[in-house]
């Protein structure tokens, strides 16, 4: 299945189930998932980058746990639009995911959600620097999904 338009993306998945979220970085991947009813985004955990198969086979575990019925990948776009090699490295995880397990992708537009919540954790939570770098990742996974569940609550493409 390729990645899909979010009117498409909705119409492939089961009326409840979760959704995964990912926030794809160089060295570690942020997972979130959503409740079955697809209401609120949770960060999950952050996977430490080693070899495709096996950073796949440990996400396809998570997702199997929650029973995932799809994916939500950030989109590393640049400020202006456009896209860079980081959105090429991501677009080509996303091919390879698909690979290997037939489902519903839909990448959204993940342009300063590490900064939303890194702010967050500053502002209003004091985290250290180290308790920042542990948590960001999958908390900026959590950021892309909630974006994605509350755009397809209000075109109401949810059920």
């Amino acid at each position: 299945m390729p990645v899909l338009t979010l009117e498409d993306f909705a119409a492939a998945l089961p009326r409840y189930g979760a959704l995964a979220g990912l926030d794809l970085g160089e060295k570690t991947i942020g997972v979130a998932m959503s409740d079955a009813t697809r209401t609120v985004a949770s960060a999950v955990e952050t996977i430490r980058k080693t070899k495709f198969t096996a950073d796949s086979d440990l996400l396809f575990k998570l997702m199997d746990g929650r029973e995932a019925a799809g994916l939500v990948i950030g989109l590393p776009l640049n400020m202006d639009g456009s896209e860079g090699p980081r959105c090429q490295s991501v677009r080509a995880f996303a091919r390879n995911l698909v690979g290997r397990r037939d489902m519903p992708v839909l990448f959204w537009d993940e342009r300063l959600s590490t900064v939303a919540v890194t702010r967050v954790m500053v502002d209003e939570h004091d985290l250290s620097r180290k308790r920042q770098a542990q948590a960001v990742d999958k908390l900026a996974a959590a950021w892309i999904l909630q974006g994605a569940l509350e755009r397809l609550r209000m075109l109401g493409l949810d059920a």
